[in-house]
């Protein structure tokens, strides 16, 4: 069971008898703390729950508007979100390197690279590039970004805001206008 709630898998026969052995040798607790530490440790784990993030972050690997283009290296962007839940990286740093990774000091290259990465949750998302008028493509553009960080990271949607003050919450168009001028 904690196999299949942590990592979408079920145990193998093998790791089942492990288990009811160790559970006999040791207890229930013991047993339990070392399945659990032994499949949050699993690269299974960040995949699974990966997953959920991705979802909320509208990742895909194309735009997915009138001129549908592929992302290429969207996968990046995928596998840091995994890697970040495989390493257990704090929450706040989590969403520090998502909104300013490109920002932020590095201790080297190779971080510097992954916090670009990072940034790719405000890069993905649908984008119509037939759009002419550039102003309107870049303000839906920001709108796709505020839209995203709503949903994902405050549980609100907010992005109605762009034409009303919102109805069930206090988020004027103005709240929303100063978060589209950062």
């Amino acid at each position: 069971a904690f196999r299949s709630a942590l990592t979408g898998l079920p145990p193998a026969p093998e790791v089942v008898d492990s288990f009811l052995t160790d559970v006999q040798a040791r207890g229930v607790q013991a047993a339990v703390e070392k399945v659990v530490d032994a499949y949050l440790a699993s690269p299974e784990f960040g995949e699974r729950w990966g997953r959920h993030w991705l979802d909320l972050a509208r990742f895909a690997e194309s735009n997915g508007k009138d001129r549908n283009m592929a992302w290429h290296d969207a996968w990046r962007y995928r596998n840091w979100v995994i890697d970040a839940l495989n390493r257990d990286l704090p929450f706040d740093q989590f969403v520090r390197d998502h909104l300013a990774g490109d920002l932020l000091p590095a201790a080297d290259v190779a971080e510097r690279n992954a916090r670009l990465v990072a940034t790719g949750y405000l890069a993905l998302g649908p984008k119509a590039f037939e759009e002419r008028k550039r102003e309107v493509f870049v303000m839906d553009m920001i709108d796709v970004q505020i839209d995203v960080l709503g949903r994902s990271m405050l549980g609100l949607s907010i992005a109605c805001a762009r034409c009303h003050d919102h109805k069930f919450d206090p988020i004027p168009t103005r709240d929303y206008y100063a978060l589209a001028g950062i």
